[in-house]
C-alpha cells in the first residue's frame, strides 16, 4: 500500500508521502504539520525566495539525525520548479532550486527541506546585494537578551547615518537585523559596512562585543557576524523552519519587542503556529526588505 497521497496547491498537482512520519521528536511535529505548514506561510514567504538561488538543508529522518545541505537541485524536481545558476563549486558553477511559487515550497517541504538558506542576491544579478545582513550569534552564557541589546545599540548607529533596519529571529539562538538596499551595491562593500559598525561597538563594549571568529574569544559575547554578506554566503530564509528540539522558525519581530526582550521581557522564539498567528495579526513584518531603497554611505 503506498503512502502517498495527492495535494493540489495553487494549480499544481503533486504527490506528497509519509505525512505521519514524525521529524521533531520531542515535539511530536509530523511531516504533514510541516507541509502544512509551508503551504500556509507561502503567500508571505515566497517573495523573500523569489528569483534567487535557494539552498536547502534536509533532515529526512528528523531533526534528531544528522541533515544535509543540498544546493543542487534535484534532477527528480517537478518540471515547473525553474533552476537558477549560482555559486558554485571546484568544478564551476551550481544549478540551484528556484522557489517561485507556493507548490514550489510544498515540494521542498515533502522532501523534509526543513531550513531553506537564501542569498542577499538575486540569480539574475548575483554580484548586488539586496540587503546588508547583521547576525547576531550569543555565545553562552550570552543569550537572545544579549543579541536584543547589541542589535539595539547596531539599530541607533544605522539610524544616525539615515538607515532603517528589520530584525528577525534566526529561529536557533540568536537574531538578525536586515538593512534594505535595493539599489547598486557590492558584496564587498556590504561586508566593509557590517564589519566597520562591528568593530565599532566591539571598541565600545570589549567585554560584550567580538567581531573575531574564533569561537574561543566568544563565550559570553555577542558575535557580530559580518562575513554573512559574502557573495557565496547564505542566511536562513525568513518564515524558515529550523532543526532544533521544537519547531522554532526564523521569525520577523518589532523593535518594540526586541527592545522588550533586551529589557529581560519575553525571549523572542517563535514555532511555526505562532508564526502563523503572528502573520494572520500583523501581514509580513518583512516586506519592506523587498522594496525599501537606501544607499549605504560612501
Amino acid at each position: 500500500m503506498s503512502d502517498r497521497t495527492v495535494v493540489h496547491i495553487a494549480g499544481r498537482e503533486l504527490s506528497v508521502s509519509n505525512l505521519h512520519k514524525v521529524l521533531y521528536p520531542a515535539a511530536g511535529t509530523t511531516k504533514a504539520e510541516i507541509i502544512e505548514y509551508y503551504a500556509r506561510i507561502a503567500p508571505v514567504m515566497v517573495p523573500h525566495l523569489t528569483g534567487r538561488c535557494i539552498t536547502f538543508k534536509r533532515f529526512p529522518d528528523g531533526v534528531e539525525k544528522d541533515g544535509f545541505f543540498e544546493k543542487r537541485c534535484p534532477k527528480h524536481r517537478p518540471e515547473w520548479v525553474d533552476v537558477a545558476i549560482g555559486p558554485g563549486d571546484r568544478n564551476g558553477n551550481i544549478g540551484y532550486c528556484r522557489i517561485d511559487e507556493a507548490a514550489a515550497l510544498v515540494w521542498a517541504a515533502n522532501m523534509a527541506a526543513l531550513e531553506i538558506h537564501v542569498p542577499m542576491s538575486l540569480a539574475a544579478d548575483l554580484e548586488t546585494p539586496r540587503a546588508v545582513v547583521f547576525d547576531f550569534d550569543p555565545g553562552a552564557p550570552a543569550a537572545m537578551k544579549e543579541c536584543c541589546e547589541i542589535a539595539l545599540m547596531v539599530h541607533e548607529v544605522l539610524a544616525a547615518v539615515g538607515l532603517q533596519s528589520f530584525p528577525k529571529t534566526s529561529g536557533s539562538k540568536g537574531l538578525q537585523l536586515y538593512v534594505p538596499l535595493n539599489t547598486p551595491c557590492t558584496h564587498e562593500k556590504a561586508s566593509d559596512f557590517a564589519l566597520a559598525v562591528g568593530q565599532l561597538l566591539e571598541h565600545q563594549h570589549r567585554d560584550r562585543v567580538t567581531t573575531t571568529m574564533a569561537k574561543a574569544v566568544r563565550p559570553g559575547k555577542i558575535f557580530v557576524d559580518w562575513s554573512q554578506n559574502a557573495r557565496f554566503k547564505t542566511t536562513i530564509g525568513v518564515y524558515s523552519m529550523r532543526a532544533r528540539p521544537e519547531p522554532t522558525c526564523s521569525t520577523p519581530v518589532t523593535w518594540e519587542e526586541v527592545g522588550e526582550c533586551a529589557a529581560g521581557g519575553p525571549e523572542l522564539r517563535f514555532t511555526w503556529s505562532d508564526v502563523l498567528a503572528r502573520v494572520e495579526a500583523h501581514g509580513d513584518l518583512f516586506a519592506p526588505v523587498l522594496t525599501l531603497q537606501q544607499a549605504l554611505p560612501g
